[in-house]
């Protein structure tokens, strides 16, 4: 187990097991101490090689249920060359507290390779829990995306690239990647809209680097190019006042997915910056989703 996610999961630990008065708390209290017990964690998993460069999940499985599980596929931000599945491990606390279970994503970053090789490692990611899912209990038929900012592009992404796109084609196995929903935290929508002009944004010009078909690529990549009528539903959370992630962008895909009939609802934060939302806020957000999630995958 790698230092972070230990760091992280002995956190969690600490919060809800070191003072066993807890137990005899409020109803959320108890709830935490049941979590805790009605897991278990595997961690760094291997799913793919690229480049001689080892991607891998983390899963955080529920213990003891009857038949497979809805399976949350978390994928992180960072402006696809930064940030770690380990970063964002407390993010899907609230999916826990669902009885999901969880497939935490770490995928290439451009240190590593640049664009498209997030995308291509998402969707291998997508195969992988596909693939496995009988052996680790996931329900193929409840699968759920979600990431926030480059991972939010990214969940996107996986769920909505046609095959014809040829970006899954280093991911072994033939099985359809289809997916029952994605939840998309304030992700990028148009990847050349951030490459120049006014919207320009550092961490895009770095994913790109300097290829000379990097409008091409960025096309290729964007989430606004395979918008079509048959997709999941799709539920956006975006801050209005974002500066790193335009609130357009938000804007531009809830207008594009109207216009295909696809499912879809954009929940604005009014004022709300990249994330980091007042409690409130969050509160409010997450029972969108929970809403979201009654409507589109549970019930």
């Amino acid at each position: 187990m790698k230092k972070s996610l230990l760091a992280s999961v002995l956190a969690l630990a600490w919060v809800v097991l070191a003072l066993p008065a807890l137990a005899q708390g409020t109803a959320e209290q108890r709830a935490a101490v049941a979590m805790a017990a009605e897991y278990r964690i595997v961690p760094n998993v291997v799913y793919g090689i690229q480049n001689n460069f080892e991607t891998k999940v983390d899963l955080y499985l529920p213990r003891g249920v009857q038949g497979p599980a809805p399976t949350l596929i978390q994928i992180h931000g960072g402006g696809w060359v930064g940030g770690s599945k380990e970063g964002n491990s407390l993010r899907f606390l609230p999916y826990l507290e669902m009885g999901w279970a969880v497939v935490n994503v770490q995928y290439r970053l451009g240190p590593v390779a640049l664009a498209p090789a997030a995308v291509e490692d998402s969707l291998c990611a997508l195969r992988w829990v596909i693939r496995n899912a009988e052996q680790y209990g996931f329900d193929t038929a409840r699968i759920v995306l979600t990431g926030y900012s480059a991972g939010g592009h990214l969940a996107l992404t996986t769920g909505i690239t046609p095959p014809s796109a040829g970006l899954d084609r280093q991911c072994p196995g033939n099985e359809p990647l289809r997916v029952a929903a994605i939840v998309n935290w304030y992700g990028i929508t148009d990847v050349g809209d951030l490459l120049d002009g006014a919207n320009m944004r550092s961490y895009a010009v770095q994913w790109m680097g300097s290829m000379p078909n990097r409008y091409e690529i960025a096309e290729r990549v964007s989430p606004l190019t395979y918008v079509r009528g048959g997709l999941p539903p799709v539920l956006t959370i975006h801050g209005d006042a974002d500066p790193v992630v335009p609130y357009s962008h938000a804007t531009r895909l809830r207008d594009a997915l109207n216009r295909a009939g696809v499912s879809n609802r954009l929940h604005t934060v009014r004022g709300g910056g990249h994330g980091n939302f007042t409690v409130d806020e969050y509160q409010q957000v997450y029972e969108a989703v929970r809403q979201f999630l009654r409507e589109h995958v549970t019930e």
